[in-house]
């Protein structure tokens, strides 16, 4: 065989291998593959599962996109710390570089306010923005797919509403290939629908709200959905957990012992709503982002709807957390532990967590400082406890603003391990065994 068609033969094989592979992510399962049930077009559905809920008073368009923009939670992702909403430049960290969110306000020089309805539209539904250019997933438009024509033109309303601001983010600094643009046609043709949400009329009215709100508009898959070697959801493994900016997105399937399945409706529907629920943890990291800039605002039908719909979503059980320890911690310090760790981490917590949390891990000035049932600290990583030391939580309470101080600049990657693992040894079911090389890593990604 010569040499030029010894190369001819590796080129077909690999191009048939690589058609193979992209066929198989190709037809991986879409988000609501899990309901063997017919769908019809939104315009054939009786019901109106889009749009705001039927208990939301304001007719105005501004005041409806407003709502949708909220349930969307864009501001989470457009604001940067300490800059003006939805301005732009909070920096994501990636392992292939940093991406800068862009201005979305009405500004037409750095932001949108020359962008046309057709624009904003495709922007939303097909990750391509003003000029062709492609956007990065990083954009959840894989989830905005599914949001109807008139949601969108109301979320662009509300925005166009808004003060521009001039401002002009940093340019993405991603790694080759990762700064190549044109990969996202690809990425896009194989894990972009591309078409609304479609109602299952053998599903009840709030279910659909339900699925409309989670796959669309909150996005919850972008999160708590692990991904696959191309960066997009593995439906597969739907809502089983995954890891987002750094933090444990936990799993919220139906599973009783690694998921929800033993919460009640009415304790999903308080932590949606509020970020807490009594017995099972306080939401924290972007989670509890989400909970303050997001999910508190929607109406109580919306989260009914949210529960409805989540109740559904079939068990995938996720080694990584398992059950909760069962009852409090001991109320005295001085009663031994089942395992021992580091004595580092018993004098942090003393000086620095006590006084809040209490040695039984009961909230001692609010319940939002309950510890104990919650899953950060039944978590064997314990990458979130250590997040939480790091960085602190301010959470916009029921009983006003919860703030808890971040630690990282007093303490050493040695110290706050040491306290991590004591964390999870007193309150949780299995003790971690988190190093400083670990907590290092963890501070580099903020």
């Amino acid at each position: 065989m010569t040499v030029a068609k010894g190369l001819g033969a590796v080129v077909v094989v690999g191009a048939v291998v690589g058609v193979a592979v992209l066929g198989y992510f190709a037809t991986r399962p879409g988000p609501m593959d899990f309901i063997d049930k017919p769908t019809v077009e939104l315009e054939a559905y009786s019901g109106k599962p889009t749009g705001v809920p039927a208990d939301f008073q304001a007719a105005d368009v501004i005041a409806r996109g407003k709502y949708l923009t909220q349930a969307a939670d864009c501001v989470a992702c457009h604001t940067e710390e300490g800059g003006q909403e939805f301005a732009g430049g909070r920096p994501f960290k990636l392992p292939f570089g940093v991406m800068y969110a862009p201005n979305i306000t009405p500004d037409p020089e750095t932001g949108i306010g020359a962008w046309s309805d057709e624009e904003f539209i495709k922007a939303m539904h097909e990750g391509v923005g003003r000029g062709g250019k492609k956007l990065y997933p990083a954009f959840p438009y894989a989830s905005y797919t599914f949001l109807a024509n008139d949601d969108v033109l109301a979320i662009k309303a509300y925005l166009f509403s808004l003060p521009a601001v001039k401002n002009t983010p940093p340019e993405n600094a991603l790694e080759f290939p990762f700064n190549q643009r044109s990969l996202m046609t690809v990425w896009a043709a194989l894990f972009n629908p591309n078409e609304r949400f479609k109602p299952t009329p053998d599903q009840s009215a709030e279910w659909n709200r339900g699925a409309y709100l989670v796959e669309a508009l909150g996005h919850c898959g972008e999160c708590h959905t692990p991904r696959n070697l191309m960066q997009a959801l593995n439906n597969g493994k739907k809502f089983s957990g995954a890891v987002a900016q750094g933090w444990k997105a936990y799993n919220i399937t139906s599973d009783s012992a690694s998921g929800v399945g033993e919460w009640t409706n009415e304790q999903l529907a308080q932590y949606l709503s509020s970020g807490h629920a009594d017995g099972r943890g306080t939401a924290t990291g972007p989670m509890g982002e989400a909970v303050d800039l997001s999910l508190r605002h929607l109406s109580p039908s919306d989260i009914n709807s949210m529960v409805a719909y989540l109740r559904t979503v079939p068990a995938v059980s996720n080694g990584s957390s398992p059950a909760k320890a069962a009852g409090a911690a001991p109320a005295d310090h001085k009663q031994s532990l089942a395992q021992n760790p580091d004595a580092r981490g018993k004098q942090i917590f003393a000086g620095a967590c006590q006084s809040c949390h209490d040695w039984n891990g009961s909230g001692l000035l609010t319940s939002y400082a309950t510890i104990t049932g919650s899953r950060t600290v039944n978590d064997p990583s314990a990458v979130n406890v250590a997040q939480v030391v790091l960085n602190g939580a301010q959470r916009v309470g029921n009983d006003g603003t919860v703030f808890m101080p971040a630690f990282g600049h007093a303490y050493t990657d040695t110290e706050i391990a040491a306290v991590a693992n004591y964390v999870t040894a007193r309150f949780g079911g299995q003790q971690s065994d988190l190093t400083a090389s670990h907590v290092a890593d963890l501070r580099e990604m903020h």
